[in-house]
């Protein structure tokens, strides 16, 4: 009976702390874009780099999801790699 509600205890504890982080994510979502800090300076390697992983990360849930066959992935993957 013990161990049931230290289980009970713990349960409820990673739950308060699971929404109070999708709170305060759900509030950052909703701040205002002219509230919201401006970021530093753009850095010119950083954006392509996002880009090339975000492109990637595409291509792999085509291939995943049958849209593509394995040799279309890897043409249009060589091609975001060369770039």
């Amino acid at each position: 009976m013990l161990r049931r509600a230290a289980v009970l205890g713990a349960t409820a504890h990673v739950a308060s702390k699971r929404g109070q982080a999708r709170a305060e994510a759900a509030a950052q979502e909703q701040t205002p874009p002219e509230v919201a800090e401006a970021p530093a300076a753009p850095q010119p390697a950083a954006p392509a780099e996002q880009d090339s992983y975000g492109d990637l990360m595409k291509l792999k849930e085509l291939l995943d999801a049958g849209a593509l066959t394995q040799a279309e992935f890897d043409a249009e993957k060589q091609k975001i790699l060369a770039v």
